[in-house]
């Protein structure tokens, strides 16, 4: 997200002479700059900028408002525990913290969430904030706030704000943060007051990156310009919901408790009638298509979407590509404490600062007026804490993944859309987007009667699927085109704030789904477990039920109220379990329930690999008649064993290799016990094996929307397969960034290569001569296979050097954090005084320790666990947990990543829950006085 680079021409009168100061300073630091080099320049701002925006955390403090004093003790890696005697001292304290440590980034994500990163960072920001201008973030968030959220809820948040603002009070932007006064030599601007909406907002921006399966709705539509059918269904398999003869799902069959009575109360209907039926959750072949009849013409469209969507700035830590978690519970049956262990590593893009931050809030006396004794990991401008632990509970979250986004097409006609037969007026709002350094702009946005915005309004390559898309006899004239329209759960006022305080106190499990029941968006996995002993699961979330025939995977026919969504799963019929039998619960992505649940949750689930990991490594302890340990737990989160390579390497192993410098990298093979630590030189060559593998048999037969940018090839527009020949007359190149392309490597691809293991003469397994380079044609399986390893030899040989003895994964897997604004693409003293790294990592792409990496694109970490947790329910105490990065983000602060070494090697830091411990541990204390 580029920064503003040029002067605002929107000074209030008064203000010139400060405005020529400022170009006379900047003109003459940058003849120094050219003079004596940008480190000197660098010393300077870390001696005297970064050091005025770091927090004072020792001492006191006063704050108007408090009641009462509120303690503030900080550990050696900076980490608050808050001590308060009232709720809205508590939370006061907390936004205080917060913005102290965070504020930049807290203003960064309000601005994103609202559409208004234009005033911060200038033009290059106008398209973004125009898209979440329709989506309209920040005004459901409003009305979430005036209509929909509890009293109590209300309180916290303007508590919460009250404590941001008395940090922002007096201070100017170099007083806050580095990257303010980078930005006020291009920019007047100046932190507004924070509101207690801005705090809901990023709730919206969650509940984006998490919504479901958009992308492969877009991906699929796209291949149909190259794929027929059952190709496309060869790359979206089945999903297998046994796995050598055991369940392959997170609530498993005959373990639903009372489901089948609560389908009974709500009649299989509940607020819709839902679709029912075991062919109802089919797994995401892609070839069903509602009443929009054939897809092919929505490919114009879909990627004028996919541009939008993929643009949107990462400034907060998350992108809706690639995310995954892990999760799991284990009872005291089977741990050496007699009492639960539950571990979580939620998985997202990287991000400097970490998207998490940890504290603990502590009532020193828990009653009616002071309610909470929490501990664990929030976000950084919102109150309370969203995964982690109080006296009594522990829970964790992992992305359902259920389908909670449709795309819509709309007849336009006149001012308004055909809606069964009849025109209907689109509701209407201007909206202006003030422009740092520029002038403001307004635009139009255009909704449905029932909230829908028109997507297409603000790409005119969406306007081109309107102009092409192929739809049934009964379609509405053509006209100019038709319109995209969203509907999302996230765009109706929601209660999830309301359960994020609900699950900081709950006590029980009673009290764990009576939060869950707000916890309507984003759709979670929550795992459970208390200090009786008790481990659970629920599937929360406000979870849309549509017309019989259409499974969500699929844009549909807007104009027909049959497509419309008939209502949402009631909760007393979501999925749950307390105490299986089996004395455990995973959740890594994998389907919730099997194909008998009589509702669709989502056609596009994760495939499995990491949770059947995960259950295998549990069941190996505990029939081996072992107890697994708080450690046993941290070592299966660091876990990365490849899966895909247990498979492949076998076959790789008996292929006959000529050329000797191929052959010995074929023998790093030989001994390989297909662990991926970051020092090995055989999970190297067998992830370039895969990357090629992958690239010769799929990524070069994918249209150009879905392959990497700037790769490019001749291709034959008529070949359906687009198979490159000699003959081939067009020259096609990709148009998809490196980390989202296709095919990315996932345990999606490992379903499709294991379903074709047994083909070997499938023509997935064909390529022509000029495919690769190189003389010779690949007719099946094994010519491909040898002809990925020729080239992976090579590919190595370029990026590590011809002698193998120097290779390693992690030369290949390296980890950067970015500051996502400035440490992105401002100037280069700028990135190199907030940007860190690289790491060398293990692990990798649908391993436990997901270290995630797009196979179209190289190697390079592109999501993480962004932290790591081991809550121990006999002492919690004796918890353990990590972040990403560090607690600060300030970025010479000695918390800035302090954290981020120990990560990278599995290793978790001390996790104090209780007075005695934290006070044993506090490195800092800071009293904040009314």
């Amino acid at each position: 997200m580029p920064p503003n680079t040029t002067a605002s021409t929107g000074d209030k009168p008064g203000k010139s002479g400060r405005k020529k100061g400022r170009k006379a300073r900047l003109i003459v630091l940058v003849l120094v700059l050219a003079v004596i080099g940008g480190i000197a320049f660098g010393a300077y701002w870390s001696i005297s900028t970064v050091r005025a925006s770091f927090p004072q955390t020792k001492g006191s403090i006063t704050l108007e408002g408090l009641s009462g004093p509120v303690d503030v003790k900080r550990d050696g890696y900076g980490i608050p525990q808050i001590y308060a005697s009232s709720d809205e001292d508590l939370f006061m304290a907390q936004g205080y913290v917060q913005a102290q440590d965070r504020f930049y980034e807290m203003d960064v994500r309000r601005h994103m969430t609202s559409g208004r990163l234009s005033e911060m960072f200038g033009k290059s920001q106008v398209d973004n904030d125009e898209f979440l201008r329709t989506l309209g973030w920040d005004r459901i968030a409003k009305k979430e706030y005036d209509t929909t959220l509890s009293d109590s809820t209300k309180k916290y948040l303007q508590a919460y704000a009250k404590g941001v603002n008395a940090y922002l009070k007096g201070k100017d932007g170099a007083d806050i943060s580095l990257e303010y006064a980078a930005l006020g030599f291009t920019n007047d601007y100046k932190p507004a007051e924070w509101t207690p909406v801005d705090s809901i907002s990023w709730l919206k921006a969650m509940a984006w990156d998490l919504r479901g399966n958009m992308q492969d709705e877009i991906d699929r539509a796209l291949m149909t310009s190259r794929l027929g059918p059952q190709q496309i269904a060869d790359l979206y398999p089945e999903y297998p919901y046994k796995v050598d003869g055991e369940s392959n799902t997170i609530v498993q069959q005959g373990e639903y408790n009372e489901l089948t009575e609560a389908f009974e109360d709500s009649d299989g209907t509940s607020t819709g009638s839902g679709s029912t039926g075991a062919d109802s959750s089919t797994s995401g072949s892609g070839t069903s298509s509602g009443t929009s009849g054939d897809t092919a013409g929505l490919q114009g469209q879909l990627e004028g979407l996919y541009n939008v969507l993929d643009d949107l700035p990462t400034a907060v830590g998350v992108n809706g590509n690639g995310i995954g978690s892990n999760s799991w519970v284990v009872s005291g049956d089977h741990t050496i404490t007699g009492e639960p262990l539950l571990a979580n590593d939620p998985h997202l893009s990287a991000s400097l600062p970490s998207v998490w931050y940890q504290m603990g809030l502590h009532c020193r006396t828990v009653s009616s007026t002071c309610q909470y004794d929490v501990s664990g990991y929030t976000f950084a401008g919102m109150p309370g804490v969203i995964i982690g632990h109080n006296q009594d509970i522990a829970w964790g979250m992992t992305n359902s993944g259920v389908d909670v986004t449709d795309l819509y097409l709309e007849k336009l006609s006149g001012d308004g859309y055909l809606y069964d037969g009849k025109t209907k007026p689109f509701e209407t709002r201007t909206e202006t987007i003030k422009v740092a350094g520029g002038s403001a702009k307004k635009i139009v946005v255009r909704k449905t009667e029932d909230g829908m915005p028109l997507l297409s309004d603000r790409s005119k390559e969406l306007v081109k699927v309107g102009q092409k898309a192929t739809v049934d006899n009964a379609a509405p004239d053509r006209g100019d085109g038709y319109g995209v329209a969203l509907k999302w759960t996230a765009l109706e006022p929601g209660t999830t704030m309301d359960a994020v305080f609900a699950l900081d106190r709950a006590k029980d499990w009673d009290d764990f789904r009576d939060a869950a029941k707000l916890f309507d968006v984003p759709s979670q996995n929550l795992i459970y477990a208390d200090t009786d002993d008790n481990i659970g699961y629920q599937l929360p979330g406000k979870i849309p039920t549509r017309a019989k025939g259409d499974d969500g995977s699929v844009p549909v026919a807007g104009w027909n109220s049959k497509n419309a969504w008939t209502g949402y799963i009631d909760f007393k019929a979501l999925p749950y379990e307390l105490n299986p039998k089996r004395g455990f619960i995973v959740t890594a992505n994998q389907a919730v329930v099997d194909d008998t649940y009589p509702y669709t949750l989502t056609t596009d689930w994760g495939y499995g690999t990491r949770s059947q990991r995960i259950t295998d490594l549990i069941e190996q302890k505990i029939k081996g008649g072992g107890k697994i340990s708080t450690d046993d737990m941290r070592q299966m989160q660091m876990d990365n064993s490849s899966e895909i390579a247990k498979l492949l390497v076998p076959t790789l192993l008996k292929i006959n290799i000529d050329d000797p410098d191929v052959r010995q990298a074929q023998e790093l093979l030989q001994n390989w016990e297909r662990t991926q630590d970051a020092d090995s030189a055989a999970a190297a060559y067998f992830n370039a094996v895969w990357r090629n593998i992958l690239k010769l048999a799929f990524g070069n037969k994918l249209p150009k929307e879905l392959r990497v940018e700037g790769q490019c090839l001749w291709v034959d527009p008529a070949n359906a397969t687009n198979a490159v020949d000699d003959t081939a007359k067009v020259r096609e190149c990709g148009q998809r960034d490196a980390d989202q392309a296709q095919p990315d490597g996932g345990d999606r691809w490992f379903q499709v290569v294991r379903n074709l293991m047994d083909k070997p003469d499938s023509d997935w397994w064909t390529t022509p001569k000029s495919a690769t380079g190189r003389e010779g044609a690949d007719r099946n399986r094994d010519d491909l296979f040898k002809r990925a390893m020729i080239d992976a030899r090579w590919e190595l040989t370029a990026k590590l050097g011809k002698d193998i003895d120097t290779w390693s994964w992690g030369r290949l897997h390296r980890l950067f954090l970015k500051n996502q604004t400035l440490g992105t693409s401002g100037p280069g003293f700028l990135q190199y005084i907030l940007n860190r790294g690289p790491w060398k990592l293990g692990g990798g792409e649908a391993a436990v320790d997901a270290t995630g990496w797009n196979a179209a694109g190289g190697y390079g970490v592109v999501w993480v666990p962004s932290m790591r947790m081991v809550v121990n329910l006999e002492d919690f105490d004796k918890s353990k947990w990590i972040n990403l990065t560090g607690a600060s983000g300030h970025a010479f602060s000695a918390h800035y990543t302090d954290q981020t070494s120990k990560w990278a090697k599995g290793e978790l830091l001390d996790w104090s829950f209780s007075q005695k411990a934290v006070t044993k541990n506090t490195s800092d204390t800071l009293v904040l006085k009314p």
